[in-house]
């Protein structure tokens, strides 16, 4: 390890110089072990480590995130998937560690934010996460250490220029952090609030039934927007967020995004989308675009005749507004965290259309009443965690 390490450009290619180095004097805690990270994948990285290591604390499980633009596309814990899940996730074809499988959960929540991702580990990087690593773009990886055959596996990658940086576990940062805007320091305290069940205890709702399979999910989605660029709200099922809406100026345009990434997450499940005809020599990403343009409303205009042909052995039958909306009428038990409180209930009412059962929200609105009105009349359950996340 060593104190300082250049880097070839910042955030542009015009800002230079660039490097990353410890004020103290101290070694840096990570060891690059192959490629040449830049700026923006070392904020991708510190960040998304510092989720899965919370991630891991919290839920006892090896933990995954997929980073882009320093928010996650995706994080998620090793619960065991479904074979829907796994064909939709295209692992079907592999065998999973556990922390293959949240890798695989993570990538999976929106693949196509995920193309081209920073990848964290809460564990040593085995031989299983490596061959589903290799047959997907990414840019890099942190995790705590690797296998000799996992490391010899990402060493191929990008002609043999893909990032690996090893982190120590045992590090801790300073309680205070600084940062530099314009010239001006800023200073505060790191945050560093523990998330867990106990935050879940002030339950404000009529319904007051939380299993622990949706505190889980709750924490899970708070941790998530930790280390989300605020304004933000994630849902999250069975271990693994499903939609995450990250930096946006309005609550509501973060639930409605969101939503519609979970809405997303679960057609990609439709037995229409399963069955689509894709021709044999069609890339995974390609495939991932073609079935968000199938999903949406716009698939007959884009994929017109002389277009479709690209992609399919033949022309699928579309997927109807009603086959949707019968379809999404069966997605329930999903859990929504929420970074700052909702300022009005409409942003329930949106969740609410996207399966939407268990809701965590720090709570301090003024209109605290109606957002728990409509929670009891759709028949949720809401706790105030007293808490606010914003990451900046």
């Amino acid at each position: 390890m060593s104190q300082e390490l250049m880097l070839k450009y910042g955030c542009n290619p015009n800002q230079k110089p660039s490097r990353i180095f410890m004020q103290d004097g101290s070694d840096l805690p990570i060891e690059v072990l192959n490629g040449r990270p830049g700026y923006i994948n070392f904020l991708d990285a510190f960040n998304s480590w510092q989720l899965v290591k919370e991630l891991k604390a919290a839920t006892g499980l090896p933990a995954a995130a997929s980073f882009k633009h320093v928010s996650p596309a995706g994080a998620a814990v090793a619960v065991p998937m479904n074979d829907t899940l796994k064909k939709i996730y295209f692992v079907d074809d592999l065998e999973l560690s556990p922390i293959a499988t949240a890798y695989a959960r993570a990538r999976g929540a929106d693949r196509m934010s995920s193309y081209g991702d920073w990848v964290a580990l809460s564990e040593p990087c085995d031989k299983e996460t490596a061959l589903l690593l290799k047959r997907e773009v990414s840019d890099g990886i942190i995790a705590p250490g690797y296998t000799d055959e996992a490391l010899e596996i990402l060493k191929t990658k990008r002609k043999g220029t893909y990032n690996v940086v090893k982190i120590d576990p045992a590090y801790r940062p300073a309680p205070v952090e600084h940062k530099d805007v314009f010239g001006v320091t800023f200073e505060q305290g790191r945050n560093e609030f523990k998330i867990d069940n106990s935050l879940l205890e002030k339950i404000v709702t009529e319904k007051k039934d939380l299993p622990e399979d949706a505190k889980r999910d709750l924490v899970i989605s708070l941790i998530t927007l930790k280390y989300t660029q605020s304004n933000s709200v994630c849902y999250v099922k069975d271990g693994q967020a499903i939609g995450i809406g990250a930096g946006q100026q309005s609550r509501i345009h973060c639930t409605r995004l969101a939503g519609n990434k979970a809405d997303v997450w679960f057609l990609r499940q439709h037995p229409k989308v399963l069955a689509l005809p894709f021709r044999a020599d069609i890339r995974r990403p390609d495939r991932d675009n073609t079935i968000d343009v199938y999903i949406s409303d716009e698939y007959e205009d884009v994929l017109a005749d002389g277009v479709w042909q690209n992609f399919f052995t033949e022309k699928p039958e579309p997927l109807t507004r009603e086959e949707k909306k019968a379809w999404l009428a069966g997605m329930t038990g999903v859990a929504l965290g929420s970074d700052a409180f909702f300022p009005f209930g409409d942003n329930i009412e949106r969740a609410r259309k996207s399966g939407v059962e268990y809701v965590a929200e720090p709570g301090g609105s003024i209109r605290d009443d109606n957002v728990i009105e409509t929670c009891n009349k759709y028949g949720m359950v809401m706790a105030f965690t007293g808490m606010r996340l914003f990451h900046h």
